[in-house]
């Protein structure tokens, strides 16, 4: 589902990943781990089309991420180690929209938003607008995101960030 072959990535003088080769199966739970500036956040970037490796080759559900990346990035879903959420919109446009964007049909954007709520246990603060969400809320918020489109690969970069134990052994167990 995920490989890598000799992945390189610099930064000017920095090299941030040096060779590096990964094979992951599908249904497979992997984790990157390491101190910070080793180059997970670099890994998951290139994974997942955001940055361009110097040299070698990454593949995401059978596509090449160079040479393929819309196919992809229909096939992935991210939350990010920095929340990009719009906090003028609330809880349920943010994953509309993050639906729409996908083309996913309305009665499929409801109900994956309705079961996607209870999965990160938001309740009724879905109809709030984000700006008013405790750091934790607005993390689970983009948790949801992520999970919208029912994706083949999940990246979830620092995923439990500021969570509670509580919230944050709910969205392992899933």
């Amino acid at each position: 589902m995920i490989a890598t072959h000799g992945l390189v990535k610099r930064y000017d003088s920095v090299t941030a990943l040096d060779g590096v080769d990964l094979a992951v199966a599908g249904g497979t739970i992997y984790a990157l781990l390491g101190p910070n500036g080793a180059g997970k956040t670099t890994a998951i970037n290139i994974l997942t089309t955001l940055a361009q490796p110097n040299a070698g080759s990454a593949e995401v559900a059978g596509f090449d991420v160079q040479r393929q990346p819309d196919e992809v990035r229909k096939r992935i879903g991210v939350t990010f180690q920095d929340l990009v959420i719009d906090p003028d919109l609330t809880g349920r446009q943010v994953l509309d929209i993050h639906g729409r964007l996908y083309r996913q049909p309305r009665a499929l954007r409801r109900q994956r938003i309705d079961e996607l709520v209870q999965l990160v246990q938001l309740g009724d603060a879905i109809d709030r607008l984000v700006k008013t969400y405790s750091g934790g809320m607005k993390r689970r918020l983009e948790l949801a995101r992520g999970l919208m489109t029912d994706p083949d690969v999940v990246f979830l970069d620092e995923p439990t960030q500021g969570l509670d134990p509580q919230n944050r052994a709910t969205i392992w167990d899933y």
